[in-house]
């Protein structure tokens, strides 16, 4: 049931909001982590960490991490997760990290993703060390205990083991295709 901690991720080939072909193993090439996190447009919960994502994003670049964003909700159910509506919330948001459409739904299962968001965390190698929340507090920024993906960076750099390396993501539920 997706990939496991240390196990490889996916490679993926997917298009994104910029009209360009987003290929995991070019980011691979590039960075020294990535940080796969699973999105949309709709779901309240990634509208709650938007703002955190894009401080991350900001904060690491410069140590060569990288965020990607994927959407694999099926845009028949929810046409708000649309690939025209991605490039629209991705505009209006002003993301500062690619955004890429996972319409057949295999990437977001290989990873084993059901939440939206939910962060998979990964090494240069393309092995899988965090999965999970971004952090403890969705609701309140200022009340965040625990930032569970920026700790989780920060260990990988410094080539320490993750600890923890997995927990329970919250947020809307993957709408995959019926």
């Amino acid at each position: 049931m997706g990939t496991p901690i240390n196990g490889y991720a996916p490679d993926f080939e997917l298009p994104g909001v910029d009209e360009e072909v987003h290929h995991l193993a070019r980011y691979l090439e590039k960075y020294r982590a990535i940080g796969v996190v699973f999105i949309c447009n709709h779901c309240p919960y990634v509208q709650l960490y938007l703002a955190r994502l894009k401080e991350l994003q900001a904060d690491f670049i410069d140590r060569n991490v990288t965020l990607i964003g994927i959407n694999a909700n099926d845009a028949n159910q929810h046409p708000d997760d649309s690939f025209d509506n991605m490039k629209t919330f991705a505009a209006n948001n002003q993301l500062n990290f690619p955004y890429i459409r996972d319409m057949a739904q295999d990437v977001a299962e290989s990873f084993g993703a059901s939440k939206t968001p939910e962060v998979f965390l990964l090494d240069r190698d393309g092995r899988l060390r965090y999965k999970g929340l971004i952090d403890d507090n969705a609701d309140n920024p200022e009340a965040v205990q625990f930032s569970y993906l920026r700790s989780a960076i920060d260990q990988l750099l410094n080539d320490q083991s993750i600890e923890p390396s997995s927990t329970e993501a919250i947020g809307c539920s993957v709408k995959w295709r019926e």
